[in-house]
């Protein structure tokens, strides 16, 4: 008979088993304490490969077992004994197969040096991801997305823990496989989310909405409290690019939006701003086709009068259902006083440029009004800094 003692746990070896389900495992000790542990252990070299459940409620309740030993080489011939006898059991699910058919592919890959050209010959045998791909009726493509797959599970289980493995592989977090590894990024930012997802209350999906929307609230605090940069005196040529009252549709797909990350300005608000105009002062005010109305309003409001609508044509841009493709942008051009260009040439409305970040105005613009305008220059509300121009507000650097 065997003794407890004897038998030696190896933590690499042993994280291979696939637990068993609460309920598979009280059905498994009920049938031991019933009947005993009819089945031998097996080990190798003294360490258990197989029957560490029932060596566990031998512990447990002080019962006798028998082991038989195996003759395996080595540790990784071992591991490969190990994933290809957790392959045999019937009851895996979809993802601990992928798992474990991963996992025999590197360990085979390991044991065997890679793939090789047959000895003498310019021609190349069967790739182990070809081999195993027939022993379990699958593609060597499935078989080296599988290897990924485990690659990303063993990662998890080492930064999150081994319930998170094994909440992944049986199914009851419903993570897709390609997204396994964003469960780290969430212990990181907000570990109190990965507990709701491990039991199936939240998906994926909506833990990482939330992780976006505390991230994107973090920064918004940030630049609220961050010190409204105003420069002194007044200005002959003014860009303002106000924060308009825009809202973000959310979504679960990808790329799982959000609100936006910088605060926002009612219309009220933006029509009460002070605009240090000097007395002759060229002002282009930003717009989108939703708030075009309003800016001509802004405009009187702030006492300038308006000449011209400078139009930026985008490539793409959002197409509302039932409604044209808004790939367009205006630059509402006002005036105070009789501010003069300096140059005529190549001045158009129109002008195509590409996109870049949200919100981001093109550099051919400013290019045009660095042209076109002399004296001193102001960009309101940009959140980058623009050569040329002096910045107003709580983001620009």
């Amino acid at each position: 008979m065997g003794n407890i003692s004897n038998v030696k746990i190896d933590p690499e070896l042993s994280s291979l088993i696939r637990p068993l389900q609460p309920e598979e495992y009280e059905k498994l000790k009920e049938s031991i304490l019933a009947e005993g542990i009819r089945d031998p252990l097996v080990v190798w070299r003294g360490i258990l490969v197989d029957g560490h459940h029932r060596y566990k409620i031998a512990q447990e309740y002080g019962l006798e077992f028998r082991t038989v030993e195996i003759d395996l080489p080595d540790k990784e011939a071992a591991k490969e004994w190990i994933i290809t006898n957790q392959l045999g059991r019937r009851n895996l699910t979809p993802m601990e197969a992928s798992y474990y058919r991963g996992k025999l592919y590197e360990s085979r890959k390991l044991s065997r040096g890679g793939d090789r050209k047959s000895k003498g010959q310019n021609v190349l045998l069967k790739t182990t991801a070809e081999k195993i791909a027939e022993e379990y009726g699958v593609t060597d493509k499935t078989i080296k997305r599988d290897a990924q797959f485990s690659q990303a599970v063993d990662k998890v289980a080492a930064e999150v823990g081994e319930e998170a493995k094994h909440a992944i592989l049986t199914g009851k977090a419903n993570i897709p496989k390609k997204d396994v590894e964003k469960l780290i990024e969430i212990k990181q930012k907000a570990p109190e989310l990965v507990e709701p997802i491990l039991r199936g209350e939240k998906p994926l999906t909506k833990a990482i909405q939330d992780v976006a929307r505390i991230e994107v609230s973090e920064k918004i605090k940030e630049i609220s409290t961050n010190e409204v940069k105003r420069p002194d005196g007044v200005f002959d040529v003014i860009v303002i690019d106000p924060p308009w009252p825009i809202e973000k549709i959310e979504r679960d797909v990808a790329p799982n939006q959000v609100g936006l990350d910088y605060p926002t300005m009612t219309i009220e608000e933006i029509k009460a701003l002070k605009i240090p105009c000097a007395e002759d002062c060229h002002v282009w005010l930003w717009t989108t086709q939703k708030y075009l109305p309003a800016a001509f309003e802004i405009l009187k409001e702030w006492g300038l009068k308006y000449v011209c609508t400078f139009v930026w044509h985008k490539p793409g841009g959002f197409q509302p259902f039932g409604l044209p493709q808004y790939n367009c942008e205006f630059a509402l051009y006002a005036r105070l006083g009789a501010p003069k260009f300096v140059d005529l040439k190549d001045l158009k409305l129109c002008f195509d440029a590409p996109r870049t970040g949200h919100s981001e105005k093109p550099e051919v613009f400013y290019d045009m009004v660095r042209r076109v305008t002399i004296g001193r220059r102001l960009d309101m509300f940009n959140r980058r800094k623009i050569e040329g121009f002096e910045t107003w507000g709580n983001e620009a650097k």
